[in-house]
């Protein structure tokens, strides 16, 4: 049987190799199609939404485990070996890293290239935010802060669980993200159905969104950025965010790019504002974005070599 680490080791370079392709069923887009179908029996029949929304959230995260736990006890049975591939094809279903990269650089190459058009097109995939009339700075904030977010969602934390619990651990936190993703909305619909989803999710992250910012400090000094400043504006700004975990990265990031993130967001035509984070040291430009994306990768690179390494001293 293959150790853990190597198996993190090869699902990590099966996402650096493939991405996220099209054509390949994934784990989160079962998890999202079979929570929408149960959203609708469990308020028929319990009455109170957020004890509905409690057992979305053990009938979901429970089945995704317990599923997982008989795919990697029968291959086992067929072969070790058997085992060993589907652990690691279930690892590398978690990260989302090369995703990420690719969507980042979407955005970058238009940007850059002055199509503001299709710019605006490509960062409307990464955010949900009314995008027709952003200008270069408003898509660069639009896809920094995105790559910031999903640096802890897709990269970093589901790769700590992953060290942690090996494979049921990485898709016990991929259920628990996609159920915040599906229901965990402060509006009327979802405020009590989808408490469950939020809070759990806020548990979830709340060490790895602060470990990942304290790394990203550590990513900006190796990338010759403002770690200094990034350290300064993530101790200052890390709570200007409606997450209570979101805006660690951000600001962290903020502070290592010198640009200021936060401000005024649309939504189906509603302006919402957000507190401001980091102070504008220099204007948003398509260059972030790739400073972005670099921050990413080193900060994942970092969270592996710790989260093995840790692993293998408690061997």
């Amino acid at each position: 049987m293959i150790p853990l680490y190597q198996q993190i080791l090869l699902a990590i370079l099966l996402d650096l190799l493939l991405g996220d392709p099209r054509w390949l069923p994934h784990p989160v887009q079962g998890i999202g199609w079979l929570a929408q179908g149960l959203e609708a029996p469990l308020r028929r029949l319990i009455a109170n939404p957020k004890l509905a929304g409690i057992i979305a959230v053990l009938l979901m995260v429970g089945s995704t485990v317990l599923i997982a736990f008989g795919l990697l006890k029968a291959a086992a049975l067929l072969h070790p070996l058997a085992g060993d591939v589907v652990a690691i094809l279930l690892l590398y279903t978690c990260f989302a890293t090369r995703s990420l990269h690719d969507h980042a650089l979407a955005v970058y190459r238009p940007l850059k290239a002055g199509n503001q058009t299709e710019a605006r097109q490509r960062v409307s995939w990464l955010v949900g935010r009314d995008t027709e009339q952003l200008d270069e700075a408003e898509v660069t904030r639009a896809a920094v802060e995105s790559v910031a977010e999903n640096t802890v969602d897709g990269c970093t934390a589901p790769l700590l669980y992953a060290c942690l619990a090996g494979p049921l651990g990485a898709l016990a936190y991929k259920a628990i993200s996609t159920l915040d993703s599906t229901f965990g909305y402060k509006n009327e619909q979802y405020l009590q159905f989808g408490w469950a989803s939020a809070r759990l999710d806020d548990l979830a992250n709340l060490i790895p969104s602060r470990l990942t910012a304290l790394l990203t400090v550590a990513a900006a000094f190796v990338l010759r950025l403002r770690a200094g400043n990034a350290w300064r504006i993530f101790w200052r700004d890390r709570h200007n965010h409606p997450s209570p975990n979101g805006g660690h990265i951000e600001a962290a990031v903020a502070g290592a790019l010198g640009v200021q993130l936060g401000g005024v967001n649309s939504y189906f035509g509603q302006p919402s504002t957000r507190p401001f984070m980091g102070d504008p040291l220099q204007p948003l430009a398509a260059r972030h974005i790739l400073q972005a994306a670099r921050l990413m990768w080193l900060s994942y690179g970092l969270t592996a070599l710790l989260g093995i390494g840790i692993r293998l001293l408690l061997r």
